[in-house]
């Protein structure tokens, strides 16, 4: 018998080859898989989840309790109102009231986690923030429902602070970043469970499908401030607060805030980090207000189409994590900071420059944005956690909070008239905050390296 002409589709004509190929190809198949489990299960990420202990483990473990609930209600927030009776106008003014609550409850939050401590003030103000205003929001029949549930939600600037707290307070330094990865992939790992939400509007209409959302909330954000609790301890600095702060008055532990801003102020690697959360809540907000209306008015993007940008966002984001993220965290953090900043300029900018319909720049630009999401924000998170006086974190988050509120808040109004006169007048804004935030980034790390310097001499 001749031997079959080179090449491997004819040799497969004869079935003992066809036979061995088919076997070796299974057993290939199998070893690729058995590979890439031991390697997502050996993965720094991976390990950094197994291996949470205490405080950590309870609180990033329990985080989707939060995230799927709220990801499958927040779509709808605003046309469920509308479907109720209330005026553009009356959204407008919750949105305010919350918003004026904020700032104070955000003053009151550090003596609040001082005095009552991380743990037991996460379990009270988590109900009260988010299965309240979830139970209000279910019942709801008017304008009224919607403003108590406002209010009970403005309520989370405290738990916030609580619980940063009793996530990092007792956490290794060198876990931080990986930690506050698993938030962030948590987080976006739960927004693809959003579109679930449209399949149930289209079988039972808006107003029961949002109802039985927000009454699913309301049990599983109170089955996770349960959870935290019992999965969590008081922290050492929370003991430590509590027993300093016992027998002075809310108003004496105020009183204190002065010498904490003197600190504060006394502190620059603090102050850039200030800076950075700023320029990244100010711009936020910008996006969050204003990307949408960019797309659809001046890109032609047709509406139903938007939410594609989203999906590839959080798929680009959640590859970064465990592709690229266990790479930046060996760095150290001046040059990842500041390249992470310079992408967020240039998705700006192929925002801007984006022709009429043009989906590839758009996608392009999302990308570039969710690298710089994910290199950025889980980065300046841990430059928070180090950088704050573990002596005074809570109060020190509370005057952060409520400066970022407050500077925070003109720009709304600001953005939204460079809008009115230029669509992409917002995202140019957006390009000049980032800048200045490269700079910050380029400024810590230098800082840091400063300091790093003068203890080396010393010792």
């Amino acid at each position: 018998m001749s031997l079959p002409p080179f090449g491997l589709l004819s040799w497969l004509r004869y079935p003992l080859v066809a036979s061995f190929v088919q076997r070796s190809s299974q057993h290939a198949l199998a070893d690729c898989l058995s590979l890439e489990c031991r390697s997502l299960k050996n993965h720094v990420l991976m390990t950094t989840l197994t291996n949470l202990t205490g405080n950590p483990r309870g609180c990033v473990y329990t985080e989707p309790l939060w995230g799927i609930p709220f990801n499958l209600y927040t779509p709808y927030a605003s046309i469920y109102m509308v479907a109720l009776g209330l005026a553009d106008t009356q959204i407008g003014v919750i949105l305010s009231i919350s918003w004026g609550f904020q700032i104070v409850l955000a003053l009151l939050s550090g003596v609040i986690t001082d005095k009552l401590g991380r743990r037991r003030t996460t379990l009270i103000f988590d109900i009260l923030a988010w299965s309240i205003p979830a139970l209000l929001s279910a019942l709801a029949q008017n304008y009224w429902y919607f403003l108590a549930a406002g209010i009970f939600n403005s309520v989370w600037r405290i738990t916030q602070n609580a619980w940063t707290c009793l996530l990092v307070e007792d956490a290794e330094p060198q876990q931080l970043i990986g930690i506050y990865s698993w938030i962030y992939i948590a987080n976006q790992l739960v927004g693809f469970v959003a579109p679930l939400g449209s399949v149930l509007i289209s079988i039972f209409s808006l107003v029961p499908t949002v109802r039985g959302l927000y009454s699913f909330a309301a049990v599983l954000f109170t089955l996770k401030a349960i959870l935290t609790y019992r999965l969590t301890q008081e922290t050492r600095q929370g003991k430590v607060r509590q027993q300093e702060t016992r027998h002075q008055s809310v108003f004496h532990v105020l009183r204190g805030y002065r010498g904490v801003v003197q600190a504060i102020l006394r502190a620059p690697q603090t102050l850039y980090t200030a800076g950075m959360m700023l320029v990244l809540s100010i711009c936020q907000l910008i996006t969050t207000n204003f990307w949408a209306i960019i797309l659809t008015r001046k890109l032609n993007i047709p509406a139903q189409n938007l939410a594609v940008f989203p999906f590839v966002k959080s798929a680009i984001i959640l590859t970064f994590f465990f592709v690229i993220m266990p790479r930046i965290s060996k760095m150290h953090y001046k040059l990842p900071l500041a390249i992470g900043f310079l992408g967020f300029i240039g998705s700006q900018l192929l925002l801007i420059a984006a022709p009429s319909q043009n989906y590839v720049i758009l996608v392009l630009s999302v990308v570039l944005d969710a690298c710089s999401y994910a290199t950025v924000s889980p980065l300046v998170d841990q430059l928070v956690a180090l950088t704050i006086d573990p002596r005074e974190r809570a109060r020190i988050q509370s005057i952060l909070s409520v400066g970022i509120i407050v500077l925070t808040s003109p720009f709304g109004w600001i953005a939204g008239t460079l809008s009115g006169v230029d669509k992409s007048l917002p995202f140019m804004l957006n390009i000049a905050l980032f800048t200045i935030g490269a700079v910050l980034a380029y400024l810590a790390g230098h800082a840091a390296q400063k300091r790093r310097t003068a203890q080396a001499a010393t010792t």
